[in-house]
């Protein structure tokens, strides 16, 4: 605590005097100054250790010499109580030699009995001193205890913290290191701050370069310093990945300094690196399954077209005498054979339409002519007006690129009618700087943000595979009440990318299976019929 001269503040204190009448003229000037003083006096030794030990005092004011102890055995006396209070004596007959002696064994300051005057500002700048060491000392017991804190914690932080300083002269120096380094990096905090490079060596040659730039951006606009990395702590240990972390400034000699923290996170980065080793196998999966899919469905097609559509047409010229009326034939035949031909025309339709779905012929004919038919196809059964809006009549592609961008635009006509209660479709197909880009546009209701994420929508997770597998992009925009957008952007040299695995041709999908039951049933009612006809 501080005092001022005019304040009014109490002031205790404890007087070491044989004589009242000189403790009365030495508070005189104290009192005068403004001070509450309370005062209690004593002549012993005895009495002067029981007042240091039942109450506190701000200064003590001493004699030279009294009867039974000195100002000497005072001080001894403060030293054993370990109490830092100001002593200052007062005294009317004191040497030089004396004074110099007491104030080196402890006194603050000596005042002569005949100069009263002078004890208050002697008295004020005691209080001062000794509130400044008592400030001091509380801020060195604080500082003690944060260092203490601060100790324990970068002891148990699973890695290094640190400081690192960059000089002007690519001078580099650890001014700090935890003790986290014997652990993480095998080296003694001491040993790294000695030999700095030791760390840079450790870094392995193909992450040196990211090491360097990402320490200059740092530096040059200190701003944050995050870098990823791979060391090698020795010859005969794996490497480890790191994740670097710290905070720059600039101290006033210009170099740059850095408090941050590397830790170790080679499990993580090795979960990541298995994590993105397993999508980029899972999407060849799905690409291949992909390309197996649409070689089953041209292969099934072509079959269905040569086989059951050559049967069928052979089956239906047979039925063309029956049709045209023979004279010596019963009408009823006659009938039968018009009911077999009818069924004949429907199957005939049926296998024409199920080879158009599995793999239409036109996209032998390129992605223009296919995106055209198709929307007209679609908007024609749906009853929707179009647009479709192309830069070119002709954009080669590869053919299966082809077939993975029309399967997209099917999907996107699929939802389309399923859910956007349209009236209007916008189509534009257009080819630039080696991208293809695709957009569809409607009137109608707008999907929303969740109908896009909702676990649900199987049918644009598949186009956005889709696009992923092709290194393209899918983007997904609506407004409530002005319809949705969809664009779509894929590089022209996507299947270049794309890695190419054998194809079983074994495999038949299961999504034919409803379509085929559906020409057999047909085919079993003609064969059905025919079991009732004579030939003869």
């Amino acid at each position: 605590m501080g005092y001022k001269s005019m304040g009014h503040q109490t002031l205790r204190v404890l007087m070491i005097e044989d004589s009242a009448d000189d403790a009365e003229l030495i508070l005189c000037p104290l009192k005068e100054s403004g001070f509450a003083v309370y005062c209690l006096r004593v002549e012993t030794i005895e009495s002067l250790r029981d007042a240091l030990n039942s109450e506190n005092w701000d200064v003590i004011l001493s004699d030279y010499n009294l009867p039974d102890f000195d100002a000497g055995e005072a001080l001894t006396l403060l030293k054993e109580h370990d109490l830092d209070i100001p002593l200052i004596i007062v005294s009317g007959c004191i040497g030089e030699e004396t004074a110099a002696s007491l104030m080196k064994a402890g006194a603050h300051d000596f005042v002569m009995k005949g100069s009263p005057a002078r004890l208050v500002p002697v008295v004020q700048r005691s209080l001062l001193e000794a509130e400044n060491r008592r400030q001091f000392s509380l801020s060195q017991t604080a500082l003690k205890k944060s260092e203490a804190r601060f100790r324990a914690i970068a002891s148990n932080l699973p890695g290094v913290m640190f400081q690192f300083m960059l000089e002007q002269q690519e001078k580099i120096s650890f001014p700090y290191v935890s003790d986290g380094s014997l652990m993480l990096l095998g080296l003694h905090p001491s040993t790294l701050m000695d030999t700095p490079e030791i760390f840079s060596e450790m870094i392995i040659p193909q992450d040196w370069p990211s090491y360097c730039s990402s320490m200059t951006a740092s530096a040059n606009n200190l701003s944050p310093w995050n870098w990823e990395g791979r060391i090698r702590v020795d010859k005969e240990t794996e490497v480890k990945w790191i994740s670097l972390r710290a905070t720059p400034r600039q101290t006033s000699s210009k170099a740059t300094l850095w408090d941050g923290i590397v830790i170790n996170i080679t499990r993580n980065k090795l979960a990541e690196i298995e994590i993105a080793s397993s999508r980029e196998q899972l999407a060849e999966l799905s690409s291949y399954l992909q390309k197996i899919k649409e070689q089953e469905r041209a292969r099934i097609a072509r079959e269905i077209h040569d086989d059951i559509g050559g049967i069928l047409t052979a089956i239906k010229c047979e039925l063309l005498p029956w049709a045209d009326g023979v004279s010596n034939k019963p009408v009823s035949y006659r009938k039968k054979a018009e009911s077999i031909e009818s069924l004949v025309d429907q199957v005939i339709d049926s296998t024409r339409r199920i080879s158009m779905d599995l793999r239409p012929g036109i996209l032998d004919c390129g992605i223009v002519a296919a995106v055209k038919w198709q929307a007209k196809e679609f908007c024609g059964r749906a009853r929707l007006r179009y647009r479709v809006s192309c830069d070119s009549d002709e954009i080669p592609l590869d053919s299966e690129l082809s077939v993975a961008i029309f399967r997209i635009f099917q999907e996107t006509l699929t939802n389309i009618s399923k859910h956007a209660n349209a009236s209007r479709l916008q189509i534009r197909l257009s080819e630039k700087d080696g991208w293809i880009f695709l957009e569809v546009t409607d009137n109608g209701c707008g999907i929303s943000d969740q109908d896009i994420t909702k676990p649900q929508s199987f049918g644009i997770r598949g186009m956005r595979e889709r696009c992923q597998q092709l290194r393209g992009n899918l983007f997904i925009t609506g407004k409530p009440g002005k319809g949705t957008k969809v664009s779509i952007s894929i590089p022209e040299n996507a299947m270049e990318i794309s890695s190419k695995k054998p194809i079983d041709k074994n495999i038949t999908p299961t999504t034919l299976r409803p379509a085929l039951a559906t020409n057999h049933q047909i085919l079993t009612r003609i064969l059905q019929h025919t079991e009732n006809l004579d030939y003869r």
